[in-house]
């Protein structure tokens, strides 16, 4: 019942888990590195409702144009003016609108309620429909539709692929209305590399105050579950010489004073589980696995890049 499980013991046990913004719960895009989508996450701390929704209506919208049970404006006058009358003839002896006597009265009342809310309801779609104005410049792509944006400037990326290649498969998805795109530089990518060494060192070395200056608070609390996880079976991982073999943007973007980065990454790299006696528990020390992932970095103002979110493909 202890985790990580066997197999599953490098940074983030090979899993799918942190935040990316409104994004959390959208997978990226693929690219030529990643081809395969990302998992859902496994672990995060943000909250379904807290994703921005591109399609949502704005606060409030759903009560001025409901109104109730029937609906506001038209359906509702109508509704109110339908029932009125039937309430009244109930009232003053005629049943609903005249109907039914005796004991079919019930029966009658129930028949005509359950008959004027279809009208009704008829009513209210058919004159919602012809008022409803057209949203400008045509329908509002969907969330995977990729396409709807041009692909992203390719930028060089270091690594025995070559380099960094573009957004991949036709670009980047439609953005939600909180976020905007990012334009990346040399230096942007050549710190996403430097993270991925370095993320690796500091979890081997079990140095938390090193690991904390990389990461952002919510990824630095996974990592120490993880820590504890593998302590709790007396088992120790390592992670050495990290290699970045190729590297593709997938999609980069501003939400507030923040600015997100997603990078599928290819890497080599040793690695292998310990156990308290320092027998092999899993893994080569002379073997070089190789995987491919998607990390998310995010930045504040004038801040520097810190991982934010891995996620596993395929």
């Amino acid at each position: 019942m202890l985790g990580p499980a066997l197999a599953e013991a490098r940074p983030g046990g090979r899993s799918s888990f942190g935040s990316r913004g409104s994004r959390t719960f959208a997978p990226p895009p693929v690219t030529r590195t990643a081809p395969d989508a990302a998992r859902p996450m496994d672990r995060t701390m943000t909250q379904p409702g807290q994703q921005a929704r591109p399609n949502a209506a704005a606060p409030g919208a759903a009560t001025a144009t409901r109104g109730g049970m029937f609906g506001g404006g038209f359906g509702g006058a109508l509704m109110g003016g339908l029932i009125g009358m039937g309430i009244g003839g109930l009232l003053f002896g005629n049943g609903l609108f005249g109907g039914f006597g005796g004991i079919g009265s019930i029966l009658g009342l129930l028949l005509q309620i359950g008959l004027i809310v279809l009208l009704v309801r008829f009513a209210i779609r058919f004159f919602r429909n012809r008022n409803q104005p057209a949203m400008a410049g045509g329908p509002r792509p969907g969330p995977l539709h990729r396409e709807a944006q041009p692909a992203a400037r390719p930028m060089g990326m270091g690594g025995l692929g070559g380099g960094m290649a573009s957004g991949g498969m036709g670009g980047a998805r439609p953005v939600a209305p909180a976020a905007t795109p990012v334009q990346l530089a040399q230096s942007d990518f050549q710190a996403f590399e430097g993270l991925l060494r370095a993320v690796n060192e500091a979890w081997s070395r079990r140095d938390p105050a090193a690991l904390s200056r990389l990461t952002t608070p919510e990824m630095m609390g996974f990592f120490s579950k993880d820590w504890r996880d593998l302590e709790a079976r007396g088992w120790r991982n390592e992670t050495r010489d990290p290699r970045l073999e190729q590297g593709d943007l997938a999609e980069a973007w501003r939400e507030g004073d923040s600015e997100y980065a997603t990078v599928a990454m290819r890497f080599s790299l040793v690695d292998v589980t310990y156990d308290a006696q320092g027998r092999v528990v899993e893994g080569d020390p002379d073997r070089r696995d190789t995987a491919t992932e998607l990390w998310t970095f995010v930045r504040g103002p004038a801040g520097s890049w810190k991982l934010s979110a891995i996620q596993q493909t395929g």
